[in-house]
């Protein structure tokens, strides 16, 4: 069955969900972040899949993890291809370092979660805002409600949390 909702204006339909998916998903909805653990590795995983990419075990549990984390890369959108976005731009789209699992399996890999740049209530974050975010910004994760029952992660600034004095940005014109 798909899920019809709306997004910041947009009509949304997601047509094709497979289990994995359906569960982040409701996670997300019930405002708690969870990834799978498989069981022989012990490992946290995301995007969610059917089995571990490590040991292709197909057993996991979805367990509790705190969603916050440093940003590791972003990108500003000035031009939107959604029409309802148009007078949302900029916005900014983070991929974020979870602060869970870093350096596991191997020293180069870590948890990275994308999302969109939002208030604390889940709206697009203002102009200002952004010009202040960049690389090591340290954000924590929100919700936004799309219909009952999902949800969508995003990112917003970690009030609580140290910040860099200068966050690496691109330059600037």
């Amino acid at each position: 069955m798909p899920i019809i909702g709306e997004y910041m204006g947009m009509a949304l339909t997601i047509d094709d969900q497979d289990k994995e998916n359906r569960e982040f998903f409701s996670w997300c909805a019930a405002g708690e972040f969870r990834l799978q653990r498989g069981k022989k590795s012990g490992l946290l995983r995301y995007p969610p899949t059917t089995a571990c990419p490590w040991t292709t075990d197909r057993d996991y549990d979805w367990v509790p993890v705190e969603g916050k984390g440093t940003v590791h890369s972003y990108v500003e959108v000035h031009h939107p291809i959604q029409p309802a976005f148009r007078d949302k731009v900029p916005y900014m789209i983070l991929l974020v370092d979870l602060d869970i699992q870093k350096g596991e399996p191997s020293e180069h890999e870590a948890i990275r979660v994308a999302g969109n740049l939002v208030s604390p209530d889940g709206e697009f974050a203002a102009p200002e805002i952004i010009k202040s975010v960049g690389i090591g910004t340290r954000v924590r994760m929100v919700f936004k409600e799309v219909t009952e029952g999902f949800s969508l992660p995003h990112w917003t600034i970690d009030l609580d949390a140290n910040q860099p004095d200068s966050p690496w940005r691109y330059p600037q014109e």
